[in-house]
């Protein structure tokens, strides 16, 4: 690609999505929330890291900082792209006890007090989401089960379920972030929905800018436009995945909705 089309790839990538490193400028992702955090079992959005304790939110920090040029993907190393070591001043990363501090920070984070009150249309929607199944997924009180599911393509070896906590379901969305990058690990994680009336854009990837969107039965169809990230050169695509919910009346979608964003 030419200089001039790569920094168009990027262009093509709306607020809210990121490439962050590891990702690929064609596989990006939703730039995540990071209140709550505390609660979650996987860091990344394909559970590249798991999250036990505030000693593992620490190493992620210093492997994101640095460590990251000594990683292995395969056969690739990113320290060959340099050619040789990094100069010891080029490189580094935090303290022990500057990463205490900053874990202990985003621990603490709050989210914003919520607008969105728990009116008869969103006790409804509580209904609505018990009726459906969501909690199985997306359990309360987390309003997710910390579990990670296969992306399509991908089937966890055996050992992986004594190692991991799996749901053995796949959902059916895009997999090339969980297949096709070095943060790819063959599965998603769950993401726990507190929070989503003020997150934007929603799905891993940043597809759909709403939760509107994102239970409109259109988005399954080729020529469908996506309201997030489309892609470089892309006018029309499905964002496919994650059917549920998308066959309910139309009522009962709007009391799903109107209880999600009080959450």
């Amino acid at each position: 690609m030419s200089l001039a089309e790569i920094l168009s790839t990027y262009d093509a990538i709306p607020p809210g999505v990121l490439a962050r490193h590891g990702t690929s400028i064609f596989s990006p992702v939703q730039v995540p929330d990071l209140i709550g955090i505390k609660d979650r079992r996987y860091l990344d959005r394909t559970g590249l890291v798991r999250h036990r304790a505030i000693g593992d939110l620490m190493r992620y920090a210093a492997l994101n900082q640095d460590a990251d040029l000594l990683a292995r993907h395969g056969d690739f190393r990113p320290i060959e792209v340099l050619g040789k070591m990094p100069e010891p001043e080029m490189v580094g990363r935090y303290s022990d006890e500057q990463l205490y501090a900053l874990a202990l920070y985003l621990y603490s984070l709050k989210p914003p007090p919520n607008p969105n009150r728990r009116t008869v249309l969103a006790v409804r929607g509580e209904k609505v989401f018990q009726r459906e199944g969501c909690a199985v997924c997306h359990t309360p009180p987390l309003y997710t089960n910390n579990k990670l599911t296969p992306a399509d393509g991908f089937t966890p070896p055996a050992d992986h379920f004594k190692k991991y906590d799996i749901l053995p379901i796949s959902i059916g969305a895009d997999p090339n972030l969980a297949l096709k990058t070095r943060r790819g690990t063959g599965y998603y994680k769950v993401p726990s929905l507190k929070g989503v009336w003020y997150r934007s854009p929603v799905e891993h990837n940043g597809s759909v800018m709403t939760l509107e969107d994102w239970f409109d039965p259109k988005r399954l169809r080729d020529d469908y436009m996506p309201t997030g990230w489309k892609g470089y050169g892309v006018k029309t695509r499905a964002v496919k995945g994650h059917e549920f919910g998308l066959k309910i009346s139309a009522d009962d979608k709007k009391a799903l909705i109107a209880f999600l964003k009080t959450l």
